[in-house]
């Protein structure tokens, strides 16, 4: 019974993993930055809420 939630939950977490990494190639495309870029500003914010990463590569560009 355990071994079935243990595996269930690192399913859960490798189907969330996936996802986000989705989400980071599809944000470093559009933003024109590399992936590594957005997953510091994830890493940094602690969010990873789509909008909130954007205004981020925003301000950044704005930097530049």
């Amino acid at each position: 019974m355990t071994q079935n939630k243990v595996s269930a939950a690192s399913a859960s977490a490798a189907a969330n993993t996936d996802e986000l990494e989705t989400e980071i190639l599809y944000l470093a495309k559009r933003h024109r930055v590399s992936p590594a870029i957005v997953r510091e500003i994830i890493r940094r914010s602690g969010n990873s809420e789509r909008g909130s990463v954007e205004r981020e590569i925003e301000k950044g560009k704005a930097r530049r």
